[in-house]
């Protein structure tokens, strides 16, 4: 898991960065799982380094339940058809904020941050992994899948922040 120092938070923002950490690590560590818990630290630490932080304002319990909420969202967690899934209804129960509110918090944070569906920076490692459109990239005019490429050209399209990782290099993969 990303540990908070590493996210950059500035100063002014940081106390409360940690206290919604606090919050969605209990909830997602009890509940979810590890990487739900690091995909919000990860969108924590991006809603603290805003400029202003919209983690100055409010209740910190609240932006906790809106940023379960939106990854939820983002990773199909209230889909029954997933093997880790939890309904709208059962994490407000267990965030103690009411479904509404988080959802409008959800969707303050998708517009501050601007994320959509298949955001491979806030998605699963399953959902990346699945996805054919995280690997979609446009070589020479030609649509290519970027796992069908060459280390070297998949390391660069990493590097360009093109692809999310480079395929070739996982375990298993050599």
């Amino acid at each position: 898991m990303v540990e908070l120092d590493e996210l950059r938070i500035p100063r002014e923002a940081r106390p409360n960065a940690e206290q919604v950490v606090v919050v969605t690590d209990a909830l997602c560590l009890e509940h979810l799982d590890a990487e739900y818990a690091d995909l919000c630290r990860r969108l924590v630490g991006k809603l603290g380094r805003k400029r202003p932080s919209p983690l100055l304002r409010g209740d910190l319990r609240i932006w906790a339940a809106g940023v379960v909420y939106v990854l939820g969202q983002l990773n199909f967690l209230f889909d029954k058809s997933q093997a880790l899934h939890v309904t709208p209804d059962t994490l407000s129960e267990l965030l103690n904020v009411k479904k509404t509110t988080m959802a409008n918090k959800a969707k303050l944070i998708r517009d501050t941050i601007g994320l959509s569906h298949f955001d491979t920076e806030f998605s699963r490692r399953e959902l990346i992994d699945s996805s054919p459109l995280a690997w979609m990239l446009e070589v020479d005019g030609t649509i290519v899948d970027a796992r069908r490429l060459s280390v070297a050209l998949q390391v660069q399209a990493f590097q360009m922040g093109l692809i999310p990782y480079v395929p070739a290099l996982e375990p298993g993969n050599g």
